[in-house]
């Protein structure tokens, strides 16, 4: 296993390379992807955002490029083969909702296909489940992009991403009529401390998502932090509300405190590009893990966001972006 380094507190190192993620290079990203068929469009989509969630550094506790965090199964090339190999199940998600409406049959046809890219995804990773929550949450969303596929004339993109995460919630508050009874971490830890869990995000409608992740996301940009730093004050942003059942399965309610806290400390402190900022990230993450947890549930609604947000702004071409409602 790799190890985390904590950079030294005397100064802020610099975050991992990223280019400024603008609405001009969404578009100019986009006359490539739109020569893909749209459920491969949306496929890419949601593997990039995968992808870019992996390789975001640094990240507390989580896999990124400077190692596996509070992870001994995971590393960074398995989290990018498990991405890759997902490519296909989030095409088929997209396939099976275009022109569909949300019910029964639809709820069940989507649940059997991520069945199988959980199959595909513990083929890549040798066993080690590197996405389980990430298919059920973007796969929810590229379900729900698959149905609301054309923006309003007069859409913002926060009233497009809204449409999107309200029709793939109505999906998820469908049964899955082929559903074993589940008995995942997540489950138990839904059932043990009350919590929603990525279920009940999904059937809320991902507030964290739209409420959260991307309001931080675009903050950040517009204060002009850089693309990276504003990634991860967007994951902190999550962190600092979101009941994680990771965090929680690992360590229990002292793990949920100190994940949230921690979190909010950095973002009271001005978020990771500051040298307060950074300071309290490196504090959050001894704290983490010293206690052997790891917010998997903030880095899948990561991804989701970062799904969204190039999804959206790819599709409203150059009108202004706005995550205020």
């Amino acid at each position: 296993m790799r190890t985390q380094s904590n950079p030294s507190p005397a100064v802020v190192a610099p975050l991992a390379e990223s280019a400024p993620y603008t609405a001009s290079e969404a578009v100019h990203e986009g006359a490539h992807a739109s020569a893909l068929r749209p459920d491969a469009q949306l496929a890419r989509f949601a593997r990039d955002a995968l992808i870019d969630e992996a390789r975001l550094t640094p990240k507390p506790a989580l896999v990124d490029a400077r190692g596996s965090g509070a992870h001994v199964d995971l590393d960074l090339a398995i989290m990018l083969r498990s991405a890759h190999a997902l490519e296909p199940t989030f095409a088929a998600l997209a396939r099976a909702s275009s022109g569909a409406r949300p019910g029964t049959a639809l709820r069940t046809d989507l649940a059997r296909i991520g069945r199988a890219g959980e199959a595909a995804m513990m083929r890549a990773t040798a066993g080690s489940n590197a996405h389980r929550g990430a298919i059920w949450i973007v796969g929810l969303l590229v379900a729900g992009a698959a149905i609301v596929h054309t923006p309003a004339v007069d859409d913002s993109a926060y009233a497009h991403a809204t449409r999107i995460g309200e029709t793939a919630a109505h999906i998820a508050r469908f049964d899955d009529l082929l559903a074993q009874p589940a008995r995942s971490n997540g489950e138990r830890m839904r059932e043990r401390y009350n919590v929603g869990g990525a279920r009940g995000e999904a059937q809320n409608g991902f507030p964290h998502v739209l409420r959260v992740g991307l309001p931080a996301l675009h903050d950040a940009r517009a204060r002009g932090d850089d693309e990276a730093a504003a990634r991860v004050d967007a994951l902190l942003a999550i962190m600092a509300s979101l009941d994680d059942t990771c965090v929680l399965h690992r360590a229990g309610l002292a793990g949920r405190e100190a994940a949230q806290a921690g979190a909010q400390r950095v973002r009271d402190a001005g978020g990771i590009a500051t040298r307060a900022g950074r300071h309290a990230f490196d504090a959050l993450e001894r704290a983490l893990l010293a206690l052997n947890a790891s917010p998997g549930g903030a880095a899948d609604l990561l991804a989701a966001t970062l799904f969204i947000d190039r999804l959206v702004q790819h599709r409203i071409g150059g009108r202004t972006v706005s995550w205020n409602n």
